[in-house]
């Protein structure tokens, strides 16, 4: 999807820029932001609390505000914000994920940004049913699951936005992000195995897509510098997909634990359903749930080709050293001996 204007020219060089990012205190927006101080560029950007060291403004997407004023003079935005749980209802996935992304977009309107990358999610093609290797054209398939279907919403108010000509934009897909900090894929299962809490469905044979985050950070900032990159959309994974039962093995032998526990899909979502209704009765919420179960059984994969021929996109990282830089920062937290 071509398009013509600001977002063709080449720009300020891929370093020495502005760049403003929501979440910027966040696992992906934090990891973007100290990377792109490293080459040069000035960082700001907002999060739910401020942090004047880093230039963090504090605001809340969801709702419009002075930090939408802090993008003026940005080269790029890049929006990371958004709820990732399995756990969080429709209404505050919404307000927070789709409403956010249109005010992060306001922002880099009138803020004269040349590029918004939105950063989405693989699940944006539904959790299962989708084709082994699949490819971005592929259709994105609502669910009825809160997390994928604003998903898709937050995906077409970009593309919106950019067809009718505000700004030029960029959709990122990452796969399943794991290392240091990422919460959905260190440190609950970590803690959960802790527990005796986790179980494998489809007694461990789901198909598990894992992309390191410095490897997520580098497709990302490829796709943001490329004015190839305008107007398309990319996943950004390790490029294989893996037995579920092999990358939570590595956070099972991290513990002393063995190997992690596997059972058919049928108990696995029983057992959910019933753990997560009690929480339900007690007021909390877990990620211990029926949709997170089915998110294990996947069985396709994602292909990367495009961003390996658009962008020159290579993953360079392993499961195996990846999992050793992980192990190495669960140990400094505290969190594993």
């Amino acid at each position: 999807m071509a398009r013509g204007g600001e977002g063709d020219r080449p720009g300020p060089s891929p370093a020495g820029r502005k760049i403003f990012i929501t979440g910027a205190s966040g696992f992906i927006g934090g990891a973007l932001a100290e990377r792109l101080r490293a080459r040069g560029d000035t960082v700001i950007g907002v999060d739910l609390q401020a942090d004047p060291d880093a230039g963090v403004v504090a605001g809340d997407i969801a709702e419009p505000g002075d930090w939408q004023e802090h993008a003026a003079g940005a080269h790029l935005v890049i929006h990371t914000a958004a709820i990732v749980s399995n756990m969080i209802g429709m209404d505050e996935q919404w307000r927070v994920s789709v409403v956010g992304t249109r005010n992060a977009l306001d922002a880099a309107v009138r803020g004269k940004a040349s590029r918004f990358l939105h950063l989405s999610s693989v699940r944006a093609f539904s959790d299962v049913g989708f084709p082994d290797a699949v490819t971005e054209d592929y259709p994105v398939r609502p669910d009825g699951n809160p997390y994928v279907d604003t998903k898709i919403a937050c995906e077409q108010v970009v593309l919106q936005a950019h067809a009718a000509g505000e700004l030029a934009a960029t959709i990122v897909r990452p796969g399943d992000v794991y290392g240091p900090g990422s919460r959905p894929w260190t440190i609950v299962p970590v803690e959960a195995i802790k527990r005796s809490q986790l179980l494998l469905p489809a007694m461990g044979k789901g198909i598990f897509s894992p992309v390191y985050v410095d490897e997520l950070v580098d497709g990302i900032l490829l796709a943001a510098d490329n004015p190839a990159a305008v107007g398309h959309v990319f996943t950004i994974s390790g490029g294989v997909g893996v037995p579920c039962k092999e990358f939570f093995g590595y956070y099972s032998r991290m513990l002393g634990k063995g190997k992690p526990v596997v059972v058919p899909t049928s108990v696995a979502l029983a057992l959910a359903g019933t753990y997560s209704h009690a929480v339900k009765l007690r007021g909390r919420r877990t990620e211990i749930n029926p949709v997170s179960v089915r998110y294990l059984t996947r069985t396709g994969t994602y292909s990367i080709d495009k961003a390996r021929r658009v962008l020159g996109f290579e993953p360079k990282v392993g499961l195996e050293e990846g999992m050793a830089r992980t192990r190495d920062w669960l140990a400094r937290e505290g969190m594993i001996t």
